[in-house]
């Protein structure tokens, strides 16, 4: 299966951290703003203003306004209002924007075809007919996403193109995921989820808010090694890994790959961080690199490969998590440091990586004890 999520800038899903004192205290900053009609300039109260894929979100007043504190990094900024188009501002610890943000929200129109597509192709007992497979490859089949939980499938709505052979699944509210291995309840403001069946790739887009759940002392502990466990080999914890220039201790080995006669061949690097061209800006504490190949062999050797991604497959290795990463070919990718990343868009994931989804997700300010 070929996979991507990214949550629109700016997802993921999606990720975390490794070793090092610089997590230890983590440092916060403040983001202010107000959230207007775009066509009538007149503020929108009770909007909801979050940084997604993290816990951090509130309501704006009965002025518009905003005030959220974050860790130190790089967010997407999500400003959603009832009958409003989803507006997003990237942002980070370095920008001199921060304290007059301004969202301008479009009052959202159906388009003709939208409109077109309701009638023509939607599913009218869709959740019955596709909820088991949009909730695999949606939440996933891991031992975590097995623990999930979607309070109110009811939202979505599901079209099927027999012209296309593609699946779309949109929402007409939040979708509200309980994520009992986790500990988190996640929010979802759903743009799209898109199967192609023809390429066998799906396409996610949304903007996750987490909520840590309360519990026991027990329950906590549990929630913690799980989330532990969760962020091995995560997406994050790779981005956090290059943007420290960790990779080897943190247990990941990158290989690229060529084609040579149609057959592919894994090449290891000598010098990984000169053939990921890294390039560190400390005026803006992020990295940026571009692959001197499209296609990256990620090898994660400190955790091996769940029971139920070894089932669907004979073939694949045992003893470690084997994933391929396709790059844009001329585009770089630029880490905070945080481990957010962007354009998620131009990363298409497969092997482990892509079988990990909605169910092994943590938030950015996820920090590993």
């Amino acid at each position: 299966m070929t996979n991507k999520i990214f949550f629109p800038f700016f997802l993921f899903v999606f990720f975390f951290f490794s070793c090092g004192n610089i997590f230890s205290q983590q440092m916060f900053y403040a983001v202010k703003g107000k959230v207007i009609d775009k066509n009538t300039k007149a503020p929108l109260p009770g909007a909801s203003v979050f940084a997604q894929n993290t816990t951090f979100g509130e309501a704006t007043n009965t002025n518009g306004d905003f005030v959220l504190r974050l860790p130190n990094g790089g967010y997407s900024l999500v400003a959603s209002f009832t009958g409003y188009e989803t507006g997003t501002i990237r942002i980070s610890n370095t920008s001199l924007q921060n304290d007059s943000l301004v969202f301008e929200l479009n009052p959202a129109e159906k388009s003709l075809e939208a409109v077109t597509i309701a009638i023509s192709n939607e599913v009218k007992d869709g959740w019955q007919k596709y909820g088991e497979f949009f909730t695999n490859n949606f939440i996933g089949q891991s031992k975590f996403a097995k623990q999930c939980v979607i309070k109110n499938p009811e939202a979505l709505h599901f079209y099927f193109s027999k012209k296309r052979n593609r699946l779309k699944v949109t929402a007409t509210e939040p979708l509200i995921v309980n994520n009992f291995a986790l500990g988190y309840n996640l929010k979802f403001a759903i743009d799209s989820f898109t199967n192609e069946y023809n390429t066998n790739t799906n396409l996610f887009i949304g903007y996750p808010l987490f909520e840590a759940m309360q519990g026991t002392p027990e329950q906590q502990q549990t929630w913690n090694d799980n989330r532990a466990a969760a962020y091995k080999g995560s997406m994050l914890q790779l981005m956090r890994s290059i943007y420290n220039q960790t990779l080897e201790q943190n247990g990941f080995e990158l290989q690229f790959i060529i084609k040579n006669n149609d057959k592919e061949m894994p090449i290891k690097l000598g010098n990984i961080y000169g053939a990921l061209n890294y390039d560190k800006d400390d005026s803006t504490n992020t990295v940026e690199f571009m692959p001197n190949q499209n296609e990256v062999a990620v090898i994660y050797k400190d955790a091996k490969p769940e029971q139920t991604y070894l089932a669907s497959d004979s073939s694949i290795k045992k003893d470690f998590q084997l994933s391929t990463l396709i790059f844009a070919p001329g585009e770089s990718i630029v880490i905070e440091q945080n481990g957010y990343y962007y354009d998620q868009e131009d990363i298409t994931t497969n092997g482990y990586l892509a079988f990990k989804k909605i169910g092994d997700m943590l938030p950015y300010d996820y920090e590993p004890e």
